[in-house]
């Protein structure tokens, strides 16, 4: 992780501070960022995804036959979960754990775990979050706090409705914590919603762990020393994205609109798509300088060139397919085609592989009329 190597036994494990930034990967014998996830990091993902959706439709008893305990696409999902489990569990053993936290300055961290990256101001005025992982998370990420802060978290930010940057919602609302979103984030988790791309349904939120403060265009706290400006994007990862950025320390966190070294999930399904994810790369381009630390919402910490290379990869995909569109291509053609072949060594080592990807984007360029 940057800034630390891997701590052991599966829980947070607080880092030295970081060097001057272009120091920050340490070189671990066991982890290798190479600019992108470790593998280990992926496989948490696809694990999350596949044991959640294993939970939920478990819990649909109306699949049930009496010739199997769950539905086919259950069996299909846990067998993968079970194979994925016992890759990570390889993985975790060989690195010796995979989530740390990262000071940055001031009292902000950098906070990875299985999800979606989170990051942790603390101080006199009590603790800020920015996302909260996946749900069977939360008693690591309680402890977590417990380490880095003696005040109580105030408030949480989720940066988009996703279940692993959502997921610890529950236990923190639970615990008094306000939490802070988009009215749209509020929106998608107060009901089911249909994950296309994986075929999947989420199930909504209990009531505790929705957001109780929306917002249409931004909002501004001022905590720790901090000023915190919390800003909606249009959409483009979906239609309820936010970016933080802390203004005093230069540090800028930009939920999933940036995936530092891979091809990033869009979700056209809760209207993202690829120009939207352009548009809003473009603005936090304007916003960042070669100074600031960029906290993406996947991957290792990052600064504005890679911001940029990530930005200018999304330009040349889109203007590919956009052309292969006018063409009259389908979709099984364009994947057919390969179009970001001289890019896959680059940017398609993630949670996505390229076909996979390319299909994605081609369904939300598609239902934007591209």
């Amino acid at each position: 992780m940057p800034g630390s190597c891997p701590g052991r036994g599966g829980t947070f494990v607080s880092a030295p501070a970081p060097q001057p930034f272009e120091a920050v990967r340490p070189a671990c014998a066991a982890v290798s960022w190479k600019g992108r996830w470790p593998a280990a990091g992926f496989q948490a993902v696809l694990l999350g995804f596949a044991v959640n959706a294993f939970v939920y439709e478990a819990h649909d008893v109306k699949h049930h036959t009496p010739s199997s305990p769950f539905p086919a696409s259950v069996v299909s999902w846990l067998g993968a979960a079970v194979l994925l489990a016992s890759t990570a569990v390889f993985s975790h053993d060989e690195q010796g754990g995979a989530i740390t936290s990262t000071p940055l300055d001031q009292g902000l961290y950098l906070l990875q775990g299985k999800g979606g990256n989170l990051a942790l101001s603390t101080g006199d005025d009590g603790a800020f979050l920015i996302d909260d992982d996946y749900r069977e998370l939360s008693g690591e990420l309680q402890a977590t706090l417990d380490e880095l802060t003696s005040t109580p978290l105030r408030f949480v930010v989720n940066t988009h409705w996703h279940f692993d940057h959502t997921g610890g919602n529950e236990a923190l609302g639970a615990d008094g914590a306000t939490i802070v979103a988009h009215e749209n984030v509020r929106k998608r988790l107060s009901s089911d919603q249909f994950m296309k791309a994986f075929d999947k349904t989420i199930p909504a939120t209990d009531a505790v762990g929705l957001p109780v403060v929306t917002f249409t265009e931004g909002v501004t706290l001022h905590l720790n020393g901090h000023t915190i400006q919390v800003k909606h994007l249009p959409p483009a990862h979906t239609d309820g994205d936010a970016f933080v950025y802390f203004k005093e320390v230069d540090v800028l966190h930009t939920g999933d609109i940036f995936f530092n070294g891979f091809y990033p999930f869009i979700d056209s399904g809760s209207g993202g798509h690829i120009a939207g994810m352009i548009a809003a790369a473009d603005r936090l381009l304007a916003l960042a300088t070669d100074d600031t630390r960029i906290i993406p919402g996947h991957g290792p910490l990052g600064k504005r060139a890679d911001l940029q290379a990530y930005r200018d990869m999304l330009a040349t995909v889109h203007e590919r397919l956009r052309k292969m569109l006018e063409a009259g291509k389908t979709r099984a053609q364009i994947i057919a085609a390969k179009p970001t072949a001289d890019l896959d060594e680059t940017w398609g080592d993630g949670f996505l592989k390229p076909d996979q990807w390319v299909g994605i984007v081609v369904d939300g360029m598609q239902a934007n009329d591209y």
